[in-house]
């Protein structure tokens, strides 16, 4: 089932009786929760209405006793269970042990008075497992993935039209460029944006490189950004600003040398023709970040990347061996790598 599914659905005032929500976009999965728990009890009602267990504390058995327990003052109730473990792949190190018997007896007829929702932080199920069969059969799997370069840059865009604001031409993706990949910090940073910006505002990338708090990671992501597109005045600029909050210029070579590792893995990987989505899950990174350094691998040959990384290794020793100002080989590196 796929989320704009369960959304239209609840909308439309059609509830099932269980939702599996899993995937690692944690932010949308709680949204979505949210969001059914607004559809199902008033909040007056919530104290009553509302259980949420930690199934790595609880049985799904003590669970179900809840979920099939008739409701106290509501005519309807909802029962949260997060950490379904028993669903993945992975491997159980809770102390509670899981009868999954039992949940699947009441698959075959769950009670009209409760609304269940199983919940797991994992990209996917096993679906080898006869629970995770059932569950796919009634089709209540709501899958929450990593979101793709261009979704996310399309959320950010919706999540700014709903409060009342726009970003001028390209400004979306540079909030993510500064702000990062993590839809907890978007949505706060654009909540900040809408309060300064007002209604039918719109956002321009000077307000972003003022408002928008950056973490050391983005600024060595945007440093290296402007230094691989020979913006060097940009370059330094940000590097002075590094300077200013005392960053630790080894831990900042450390960074650059982390992202031209994998701009050199993206681009050897995007010509044998994977997708970034493919090579995020290959590499363990947020399908934007690949797309970004997809765009700066483009800027390098091969050959001149490898040479930008054996220079980052040879500084990292002058650093640590007292041979040069570590402040002054990062300048040095910079300029050398735009020119």
């Amino acid at each position: 089932m796929e989320l704009r599914k369960a959304v239209q659905e609840l909308n439309q005032d059609k509830v099932r009786p269980l939702y599996v929500c899993y995937g690692l976009e944690s932010f949308r999965k709680s949204e979505f929760i949210s969001f059914l728990t607004d559809k199902l009890v008033q909040p007056e009602e919530r104290e009553f209405a509302v259980s949420r267990y930690d199934l790595a504390e609880t049985s799904v058995e003590q669970v179900l006793e809840d979920v099939e327990t008739s409701p106290f003052l509501v005519s309807r109730k909802l029962v949260i269970a997060s950490n379904a473990l028993f669903l993945t792949g992975a491997k159980d190190t809770g102390k509670v042990s899981h009868n999954l018997d039992h949940l699947l007896t009441y698959l075959k007829q769950p009670v009209d008075t409760c609304v269940f929702v199983l919940s797991v932080e994992a990209d996917k199920l096993d679906e080898r497992k006869k629970i995770v069969k059932q569950l796919k059969q009634q089709d209540c799997l709501l899958p929450f993935p990593v979101l793709s370069a261009e979704e996310l840059n399309d959320w950010v865009v919706r999540r700014a039209r709903s409060h009342q604001f726009s970003f001028a031409e390209g400004v979306a993706d540079h909030l993510i460029l500064c702000a990062g990949t993590n839809l907890h910090s978007l949505a706060s940073e654009i909540q900040k944006l809408s309060i300064y910006i007002g209604i039918d505002g719109v956002v321009s990338k000077d307000i972003i490189d003022r408002l928008v708090v950056r973490t050391t990671e983005q600024n060595v992501f945007i440093l290296i950004d402007y230094m691989v597109r020979r913006q060097i005045d940009q370059a330094l600029s940000t590097l002075t600003e590094l300077a200013k909050q005392k960053e630790e210029p080894i831990k900042l070579l450390a960074l650059m040398a982390r992202q031209f590792r994998m701009i050199i893995q993206v681009k050897e990987s995007t010509q044998t023709g994977y997708s970034y989505q493919q090579i995020a899950s290959a590499i363990g990174a947020h399908p934007y970040a690949v797309k970004i350094a997809a765009e700066q691998g483009k800027l390098y040959e091969t050959r001149r990347l490898l040479q930008i990384l054996s220079r980052l290794a040879d500084l990292d020793y002058q650093m640590k061996s007292g041979q040069i100002d570590k402040w002054l080989g990062l300048e040095l590196l910079l300029l050398d790598a735009a020119a």
